[in-house]
């Protein structure tokens, strides 16, 4: 018999974590993508949280081959906190999940230079989850505070990352297959890493170069779905056919080219390899799953105490994006809401430990680049919470996880990774 302390199982979890970060950095993958340095300028526009991670990786890629500098020119827009310190392209940090003027003004910025892209320049567009939030340029007609208004609203309705996306792409003069439009006739690749279940590439950052198949008509749908109470300029925006996106016909994306460097599954596999080699039998659920983040818990955690009546030393590893429709006042996101409702779920059972946490750093909050990254629990969580005198049941009610790991002791606290391929769960079982 196999026993796991529970310092051994944290180590174990954090390493995890870890490796599945490092599989999707920049640093890792985005060099062997670069296209070769054009006859002309090369115009960097990247957004993201990964953006400025890119960008210096980019930025380095082509000054070590060669490349004049005076023929680099670019702006990245990275969530506050996320920043790099480039020197030929510009960076700028901005607000995320609500767009602020930084973003405003660097969308502003990219356009400006994809308009001025000349048949010989290269315009590589560098994308990364959060650029939907980072690059921000409604539609005429409506206003920057009625944008972070709708915003609030999608996030704290439950809507899907692609309903959400599906609304901005049509009040954007940037997203949706607009900024190809913009940069045509130039040349035109995109690399990005998907945060996005599925790697639909006009889900990544609400596809601003790709082609985009959802309507008008679908993003009032969403609106409706949710009961959403909009300003007039925005439903009138959503009612106006001239908002509508380019189609995959439209000539704008004639020879563009869109790759993906980074993805969740990446990182699934190298938690994979490194689960295996600790001597778990990995049970891999995907990196597709979406939901209620308690509701996931729940699930999760029969499947773990089913794995351990069966006597199972087994890793269940899942990626994707949970939700929280929040009901309370309190402070968290989906992956502290998950691990707190694991928690709850496997009621102190012996030999599980979890961790769930954003690989881009932080999970939820309120936007500051030192949010926690999600939380760890295991067979003494709910036993340091009765002696605090906490019950778990009334912080998840108020949708206050973050409150309930801080006082325990169970926040993840990774800071900005400078990547992001979104979700990361993993559960240990063993056989007490």
């Amino acid at each position: 018999m196999i026993l796991v302390t529970r310092s051994a199982s944290r180590a174990l979890l954090d390493d995890l974590f870890a490796r599945a970060v490092a599989a999707a950095h920049p640093t890792q993958s985005l060099p062997g993508h670069c296209p070769p340095p054009p006859a002309g300028r090369l115009i960097v526009l990247a957004a993201g949280k990964a953006a400025g991670s890119m960008a210096e990786t980019a930025e380095r890629h082509y000054r070590d081959s060669g490349l004049p500098e005076v023929r680099m020119t670019g702006i990245a827009v990275a969530r506050h906190g996320y920043g790099r310190p480039t020197r030929l392209i510009r960076m700028v940090e901005a607000g995320h999940p609500i767009p602020d003027a930084a973003g405003l003004g660097a969308a502003m910025d990219a356009l400006a230079l994809a308009d001025g892209a000349g048949p010989d320049d290269l315009v590589l567009v560098l994308m990364s989850g959060g650029a939907s939030a980072n690059w921000i340029a409604p539609v005429e007609g409506v206003a920057l505070a009625e944008k972070q208004a709708l915003t609030r609203a999608l996030l704290r309705c439950g809507a899907t990352i692609g309903e959400i996306n599906t609304v901005r792409r049509h009040i954007s003069r940037i997203k949706g297959g607009r900024l190809a439009a913009r940069v045509h006739p130039a040349r035109l690749v995109t690399l990005a890493i998907s945060d996005v279940p599925g790697d639909d590439p006009a889900v990544i950052g609400s596809g601003p170069t790709v082609p985009d198949r959802s309507t008008l008509g679908d993003a009032r749908a969403v609106i409706s779905r949710y009961r959403l109470d909009l300003p007039d300029s925005v439903a009138r925006a959503l009612a106006d056919p001239a908002n509508e996106t380019p189609k995959p016909s439209d000539p704008a994306f004639a020879g563009t080219t869109f790759a993906l460097i980074g993805r969740p599954a990446d990182s699934l596999r190298a938690a994979e390899k490194s689960a295996r080699s600790a001597g778990y039998e990995p049970v891999i659920l995907g990196d597709r799953l979406e939901g209620e983040a308690r509701e996931v818990a729940a699930g999760h955690a029969r499947l773990a105490l089913d794995l351990r009546r069966q006597g199972r030393r087994a890793a269940i590893l899942s990626g994707g994006e949970l939700t929280v429709t929040l009901r309370g006042a309190g402070r968290g996101g989906p992956n502290q809401e998950y691990a707190l409702a694991l928690a709850i779920a496997l009621d102190g059972a012996s030999g599980i430990a979890a961790i769930a946490a954003d690989t881009d750093g932080t999970d939820g909050g309120a936007g500051s680049a030192d949010d926690p990254a999600g939380a760890v629990i295991d067979a003494g969580t709910l036993g340091t919470a009765q002696a605090l005198g906490l019950d778990p049941a009334v912080f998840l009610a108020d949708n206050d996880s973050t409150g309930f790991f801080e006082r325990i002791g169970g926040l993840v606290r990774s800071g900005p990774t400078y990547t992001n391929v979104n979700d990361f769960r993993a559960i240990l079982v063993d056989t007490p």
